[in-house]
């Protein structure tokens, strides 16, 4: 069993000051394929170094999915090659080759792009009911 290089991985550039993000990748890579991909802030430092033709302007408008061979996906554009890339989920990369798809998901992923923040507070406030101790942001049947 070989495991792959950075250099034959995918590289999936997000923002890792946005929650929602962060959760996003997080998923992504519990089932991601072993090698597969390279996850990578764009805030880390030497990225820019790396990618110098991602700006950072392109970064925070949407995930860039950067492939072995070169070619770098935008947004909505890289979540075909990013579900190829899951185990599992393979399967869903064809969703996107239907026309209703490809109409809808770059309006779907401009809002949540463009509202990512507002959604990472809903994902925060929601991590912090769940774990609050009782009585805390959360009711609970627990006699005190």
């Amino acid at each position: 069993m070989s495991t792959k290089t950075l250099s034959e991985s995918a590289t999936l550039i997000y923002d890792e000051n946005c929650m929602f993000c962060k959760k996003c990748v997080g998923w992504i890579a519990k089932r991601a394929r072993p090698g597969a991909l390279e996850f990578l802030p764009l805030q880390a430092p030497g990225r820019s170094e790396r990618f110098p033709e991602l700006t950072d302007e392109a970064c925070m408008e949407g995930m860039q999915l950067v492939l072995p061979d070169g070619p770098v996906r935008s947004g909505e554009q890289a979540l075909p090659d990013l579900f190829r890339m899951l185990k599992r989920w393979r399967w869903f990369a064809f969703a996107f080759e239907l026309p209703v798809v490809r109409w809808l998901s770059p309006i779907a992923y401009g809002w949540i792009a463009r509202n990512r923040y507002m959604i990472s507070e809903f994902v925060r406030r929601k991590e912090v009911t769940e774990n609050a101790p009782c009585g805390v942001d959360t009711a609970c049947d627990v006699q005190k």
